[in-house]
């Protein structure tokens, strides 16, 4: 990948990722890399090293350290058409997100004001969860929902672990809401060839959200792992979250994409170990509790069941107790592993 250019003549836009903790970091990392532009907008002590001495990015097959401009927020940032708004907060952070970047102005080729950002620029969903796209279409005219599939872990400020290979991540990504416009066809296409670029893949089916479910599905575990270091002896817990999960998903209508169309989207995407690094580590709820930064994502994770229940007149007890647990947890920033699986049953509802 050393020296990819971007071909001459072809569109050069820049990727302004809001939010760049793990999976955001990653994806700037990657695409700054591979020679596309990409301006992170990061916070605290994480944006003044990436700032000060680049971001470094390892991986299970090497490590780079890659020189990307950070910013802190909007008021840093002189938007232009050319620029794409890559959005990979946590969901809980996504409101406050998307109200900070919606108004902000926008400048054509020629430097004059040509609107807003929220009704110029697409703005890519990459987070976990199904409720950032409604979030985001209340102030932004072009969303694009992003299932994520990339394993990445944050817990240094100004380094990133990827630990995919060869392909470091895959990203389903699609339109939600509203008529596809003219030029979206060429914007995939740049994106599909800078995500390649990068070792990264685009894949873009007809509709994203079953996507997402699925992977809300499988996120629904992320609690487990942030409450108790792991999901090793509460597997029992998990199965009963996830069959919960089903039987609402069923009963919302909700069509999940089939086992073997899954496994074959991210057959190249393989999880490996890094170098130095201890073999299980964490996703983005279990960094939430490491970190301590006194709030975790499982409200639109687990707790989405809950509310796609208790809208259709069900209960999902199971994902509710874990919901509150999680926020409890957070509050008063415990760590992962300081509840065992004994202790995590006894205090699920009967």
């Amino acid at each position: 990948m050393e020296g990819t250019t971007v071909e001459e003549g072809a569109r050069m836009r820049r990727y302004v990722v809001v939010g760049a903790g793990a999976v955001g970091s990653a994806m700037g990392g990657l695409l700054a890399r591979a020679g596309r532009e990409v301006l992170l907008v990061a916070r605290g002590e994480h944006a003044r090293v990436a700032a000060a001495k680049g971001l470094r990015l390892r991986c299970p097959d090497g490590a780079w350290t890659v020189p990307v401009p950070v910013v802190t927020g909007p008021e840093q940032v002189r938007l232009t058409t050319d620029d794409v708004l890559l959005l990979t907060v946590k969901t809980q952070q996504a409101e406050a997100a998307v109200e900070q970047w919606a108004d902000v102005p926008v400048h054509d080729g020629t430097g004059r004001n040509a609107g807003r950002a929220g009704d110029l620029l697409p703005l890519l969903t990459a987070l976990n969860g199904v409720a950032a796209e409604d979030i985001a279409l209340r102030r932004f005219s072009r969303v694009f929902g992003v299932c994520v599939w990339c394993p990445t872990v944050m817990t240094d400020p100004g380094e990133v672990l990827v630990r995919g290979v060869p392909v470091r991540g895959i990203f389903h990504v699609g339109r939600y809401g509203g008529a596809r416009e003219q030029g979206e066809g060429a914007f995939l296409d740049d994106l599909v060839a800078d995500a390649d670029a990068a070792d990264l893949r685009v894949l873009l089916p007809d509709d994203v959200m079953p996507w997402k479910y699925a992977k809300l599905l499988a996120n629904l575990g992320n609690v487990l792992q942030a409450l108790l270091g792991d999901t090793s002896g509460a597997e029992d817990v998990l199965e009963a979250a996830r069959s919960e999960a089903r039987a609402v998903l069923a009963a919302a209508g909700v069509v999940l994409p089939g086992e073997d169309e899954a496994r074959a989207a991210r057959a190249d995407l393989e999880v490996r170990e890094i170098p130095g690094e201890p073999a299980r580590l964490g996703g983005s709820s279990w960094q939430s509790l490491t970190r301590g930064t006194g709030n975790i994502e499982t409200d639109y994770l687990n707790g989405e069941i809950v509310l796609m229940a208790r809208r259709l007149g069900l209960s999902a007890p199971v994902n509710a107790d874990l919901t509150a647990l999680a926020r409890a947890a957070a509050r008063a920033r415990h760590r992962p592993g300081d509840l065992t699986p004994a202790e995590l049953r006894g205090r699920l509802a009967r």
